[in-house]
Formats: C-alpha cells, sequence, structure tokens
C-alpha cells in the first residue's frame, strides 16, 4: 500500500542522509534519515545505481527499477507486500529508495522464537512450519529448512510466482512491528526467461488460494492500461509480456509451480 500524503511526499523530495550501510547485501545498500522539522526522521533503504554489481543475465543498471517495478505489482494487486518504493536522486546519483522496515527481533534475552524462515534439526520441524528440503550446516550437522505455514507468507510466494523472484532468501521475509509480513530485495525479478529461485517451496504442487486468485484477476484486468504504463519505465516489453504469461498460467492452473531447475532455491539460503 502506499505511504500517506506527509510520508509519500518526504520519501520523492526529502534530502537522504546516510546514516549507515548494509555490509552483507550483495549491492550498495545504504541506510538513510530523511528529517523533518515537526515530524520524527522518516528511514528509508537507498541503493544507487552506480553501486549495483554486474549481473551475466540481467541487464547492467536495472536492478533499481525492477524493485520499484516489483512494488506496484504488489501495490496494483492490493497486497501491500513490498514496502513503498521508488527511483530517485540521492547522494549517490539515481537510486532505489524503499521506505523502512520495523521488524520484529525473535531473539531476545527473553527468549527466542522461530523466524518465518529458519533451521531446526531434521524430524523436528515444529506445528505451523513446512520443511523445504535437507541440508547440512556449516559444522556438516543436518539441519531442516523450514519457512511459516502462513497466509502472509503463501501470499509472497505467491507474489514470487508473479514476479519471478530469482532471490527469494530467508532474510528477505521480515515480519513488522505491524503485524504485516514485507518482502525485500527484488533487484533480480520480471526476467522474461524462468528464473524462480525461492525458500518458499512449502506450497508447491498446493492450490493457491481463492482470494488470492480473485485479487490476481482483477490484476489481470488493469494490467494491460496503468500498470503497463507504469512498469514500461523500468522494464521492457518483453517482461511485460512475460509477467503476463506468468499471470495467465497462474490463473488457468490455480496451483503452486513445483521445482523444476537445477537451483530451485537462492544461495546463501539466508
Amino acid at each position: 500500500m502506499g505511504a500517506g500524503t506527509a510520508d509519500g511526499a518526504r520519501l520523492r523530495t526529502g534530502e537522504l542522509t546516510v546514516i549507515g550501510r548494509i555490509s552483507v547485501a550483495s549491492n550498495v545498500t545504504l541506510v538513510c534519515d530523511i528529517a523533518d522539522t515537526t515530524e520524527p526522521p522518516l528511514r528509508v533503504v537507498y541503493k544507487p545505481v552506480r553501486g549495483e554489481r554486474p549481473l551475466w543475465d540481467f541487464p547492467d543498471g536495472t536492478l533499481a527499477g525492477r524493485e520499484v517495478a516489483s512494488y506496484l505489482i504488489s501495490d496494483a494487486l492490493g497486497w501491500g507486500v513490498i514496502p513503498e518504493t521508488i527511483l530517485r536522486d540521492g547522494p549517490y546519483g539515481p537510486g532505489m529508495v524503499q521506505r523502512w522496515v520495523e521488524s520484529v527481533d525473535n531473539h531476545t534475552d527473553q527468549g527466542n522464537r522461530l523466524d518465518l524462515v529458519d533451521l531446526c534439526p531434521p524430524g523436528a520441524v515444529p506445528d505451523g512450519f513446512k520443511e523445504v528440503l535437507r541440508a547440512l550446516d556449516p559444522a556438516g550437522n543436518e539441519v531442516s529448512l523450514i519457512h511459516a505455514d502462513d497466509p502472509r507468507l503463501q501470499r509472497m510466494a505467491v507474489l514470487d510466482v508473479l514476479l519471478n523472484n530469482a532471490d527469494r532468501k530467508g532474510g528477505h521475509a521480515l515480519e513488522g512491528l505491524d503485524g504485516a509480513v514485507y518482502g525485500v530485495d527484488h533487484g533480480i525479478c520480471l526476467h522474461r526467461e524462468d528464473k524462480l529461485r525461492t525458500v518458499l517451496w512449502g506450497w508447491a504442487g498446493q492450490p493457491v488460494d481463492d482470494g488470492l486468485i480473485a485479487d490476481i484477476e482483477a490484476f489481470t484486468k488493469v494490467l494491460p492500461g496503468p500498470v503497463a504504463d507504469a512498469l514500461s519505465e523500468h522494464i521492457t516489453d518483453a517482461e511485460i509480456d512475460a509477467l503476463v504469461g506468468r499471470t495467465e498460467e497462474l490463473l488457468e492452473y490455480r496451483v503452486m509451480p513445483l521445482p523444476h531447475s537445477s537451483r530451485p532455491i537462492p544461495w546463501p539460503a539466508f
């Protein structure tokens, strides 16, 4: 969903002050504040185009636009999975700017609980979770990769199918303090070729929820017009056509796809 009028205006025109860098990110990812004389600072993430790492299969300089296009699709569906994301100028030139998500900390002094995507001992998958695969951790111990059987997360998994998300890692699914589940890092989405790589395979082969299908049907009615016009500023006509094809296929079969590549999960998974 879009931000409120005041915050939306600040997101688009407010001065970005860099306060830190997310060092584990593949591309330059800066945490910024947008100050206001009457309101608390607005926290955002800023990824300048000049800080994007070249990839062999995605054109250089397009990742920021793909993040914006992914947000536009989530917003048009009415799902609000992706925080408001725009393309604008910043201290290091044009880049993606996205509202910061204040997320739940499940690992505190008061005790630990599992994250939306987590690891557990094999054969010990807790209630309310789905096992994706078994693997070896860095110490050589067998572990199960699991994710929550949560409708908020399932909606994200369906969105990833539409976006053709090539990089849904566990750390890209955030449980907000507001009770919503958000997805971040959509720079390598919307390729015309099938590149779906995700940790959210727990619903593979299962029917898509009727409510989500209804939202997708409504989305198809606006996609050829205003949505496609907005997307054309960030992705190619061929990539928009591929999005239309994925949408039509999901509506035809109404079932989550099965993995069918040699690399169905991004690595590292978190």
